[in-house]
């Protein structure tokens, strides 16, 4: 347990060489896992939780989902769109790797925080992107970061379309009016 924490913090910390470590090291998959449940979860009760039940479950969903939109979009422009000559084609280590970079998401929790949620939700983005962006370096053996982040951006808006389709689908399917946000 010590050591799955240490990750998280050093992940959130952008550090480089914790990212070399869970893509190096396959049995990491189950971590990346929790890291990005847990990451839902903090969403889910940070944004969500004055919903109810319905609130939470809906925040899950579309966490999941959307986090899972992002990763896989990444990769796919990543080795497909835009590769260089030493793109690296391990799609499980690029997972393990953004599924660490998810850990920076852990603050939405705060949003549980009256008035703090909209906050939470923008600080945790864009320290997601950041994080993101090391770790598609790192997974991808790409040279250059800005690389990394054009292709982090596409995959996040990508990502962000598909959540907002959700959003508002499963808003009408829970029967959650939209105040409660």
């Amino acid at each position: 347990m010590n050591l799955f924490l240490n990750r998280l913090i050093r992940a959130a910390m952008l550090d480089a060489s914790l990212y070399e470590e869970v893509i190096a090291d396959t049995g990491t998959m189950f971590q990346a896992m929790m890291a990005v449940f847990i990451y839902s979860a903090a969403s889910a009760y940070g944004g969500f939780g004055r919903a109810g039940v319905a609130g939470i479950n809906f925040g899950m969903i579309t966490t999941l989902i959307g986090w899972y939109i992002w990763a896989f979009s990444t990769y796919f422009i990543a080795v497909r769109l835009l590769p260089e000559a030493e793109t690296n084609l391990n799609r499980k280590a690029m997972l393990r790797a953004m599924g660490f970079a998810s850990s920076p998401g852990l603050i939405r929790l705060l949003g549980l925080i009256p008035n703090l949620a909209g906050t939470m939700l923008i600080i945790a983005s864009v320290w997601m992107f950041a994080a993101a962006v090391v770790a598609i370096k790192q997974a991808m053996n790409y040279q250059s970061i800005y690389r990394a982040a054009g292709v982090c951006m596409i995959g996040w808006i990508i990502s962000a379309i598909f959540q907002s389709l959700m959003y508002f689908s499963l808003l009408s399917v829970f029967g959650i009016p939209d105040q409660q946000f």
